[in-house]
């Protein structure tokens, strides 16, 4: 039986690399944590001062490191560093936040990005522009810092803004999609369209019997634009 040698200084490379990894991943951590907790501040604000609480609910995610490295690949970035990968992808760290009505999107985008410490890299706007697939949702990329023994960072995250008949269509189209390998009949993806304007039309329904029946002037609910100078089309 033969003994295969082991090579010290390449498990030793292996194990720095890991750890890095880990230090890499932890920071997205830290500001996904820091995006949590303030979007839960502003919950819990009008729970209790309002008597009404705006979110349904709040979902997070950090990418794998098989799909950062994939989309290292879709990317193109040729000799990627830790340091390329901070420019180049800044949606490793995710906050998805459900809102019962349009309204209430962009009045939370508006409350979070006006916050001192919270700096707007861009915007896409999809439910004033929506995809031609239908998909609505309004995406943030954030920086917020995050002080670690080391000192302070900035972290970008990716905050994503929708109401719960956006979050049920694209959770769908996303499982159907998934199921035919992105090659969906097109009987499907007619019916798929047919439902997102169904979904838009039940949320502007349902926006006008909250209005309605709270006695809330439509002035106060309409989704004003987010401010200009913070809009970054791509």
């Amino acid at each position: 039986m033969s003994v295969i040698p082991v090579d010290e200084h390449l498990i030793s490379e292996a194990k720095e690399l890991r750890d890095q990894l880990q230090r890499f991943l932890r920071e997205y951590e830290f500001g996904m944590r820091e995006v949590e907790t303030k979007i839960s501040i502003l919950r819990d604000e009008f729970t209790h001062d309002h008597a009404y609480n705006p979110i349904e609910h709040v979902k997070s995610r950090l990418k794998s490191p098989d799909s950062i490295v994939e989309k290292i690949a879709r990317k193109g970035i040729d000799d990627p560093d830790f340091d390329r990968i901070r420019a180049e992808i800044t949606d490793i760290a995710g906050v998805r936040v459900t809102c019962s009505f349009v309204a209430d999107v962009y009045r939370l985008f508006d409350l979070l990005t006006a916050q001192d410490d919270v700096t707007v890299r861009t915007v896409k706007d999809y439910i004033a522009n929506p995809k031609a697939n239908g998909y609505k949702s309004l995406h943030a990329i954030i920086e917020v810092p995050v002080f670690l023994s080391t000192g302070a960072l900035s972290v970008p995250v990716e905050v994503q803004f929708r109401t719960i008949a956006m979050d049920f269509w694209a959770s769908l189209e996303h499982k159907i999609y998934y199921k035919f390998s992105n090659q969906v009949p097109a009987h499907l993806v007619d019916s798929l369209s047919d439902a997102a304007d169904a979904a838009a039309e039940l949320d502007t329904r349902m926006e006008r019997l909250h209005r309605e029946a709270h006695g809330v002037p439509q002035r106060q609910l309409a989704p004003p634009p987010p401010p200009a100078p913070r809009v970054v089309e791509v």
